[in-house]
């Protein structure tokens, strides 16, 4: 055999185990998500129901878990009767002071959300549960939660809150 034939034999060898493999990986999700046979799922509005209120961040909350599911699934999102139905609250909402100079001032703030879910599986229902999911994010002590630093710190949180919740409930991790 020439070495022409040879590589040719080669490059048909790996193009067919390639494809085998892009094959049979068809059920997995790189993000590890066992959807199950589900194919819908909804989220319901995530009320405040913590002692600050601060406006908007409900809605805010809820369409961030509504984006991480389809962005991380091929679940198809519903108002209602969906197979995965997300529920719960925002139950706490407050920043406290988390570090102190040697002059016995603030250095340092914690802004700190956390959010109660409830989580029904309608086709697998011992995979429900309720739980307490909470994040924060410090910010300096000069800095004023408001503006870029109250939005950039509600994403954060928001991004954590919702990757934890999305792994709780689609994962076996």
């Amino acid at each position: 055999m020439t070495y022409h034939k040879i590589v040719l034999k080669l490059n048909k060898i790996i193009s067919l185990s390639l494809i085998a493999i892009c094959l049979s990986c068809g059920a997995y999700s790189f993000t590890g998500a066992d959807t199950g046979n589900a194919e819908t799922f909804q989220v319901n509005f995530f009320q405040n129901n913590a002692p600050i209120v601060e406006p908007g961040i409900d809605r805010q909350f809820t369409l961030a878990l509504q984006d991480l599911i389809q962005n991380q699934t091929k679940l198809g999102l519903t108002n209602s009767n969906a197979d995965l139905i997300y529920e719960g609250e925002i139950t706490q909402y407050y920043v406290a002071p988390m570090t102190a100079t040697s002059n016995d001032r603030v250095a340092q703030q914690r802004l700190t959300i956390a959010v109660n879910v409830r989580f029904y599986n309608t086709l697998n229902p011992e995979k429900d549960f309720e739980k307490k999911f909470s994040f924060y994010f410090d910010f300096g002590a000069n800095e004023q939660l408001i503006g870029s630093v109250r939005d950039e710190a509600i994403d954060e949180i928001f991004l954590r809150i919702t990757q934890d919740i999305f792994n709780e409930s689609l994962t076996d991790w």
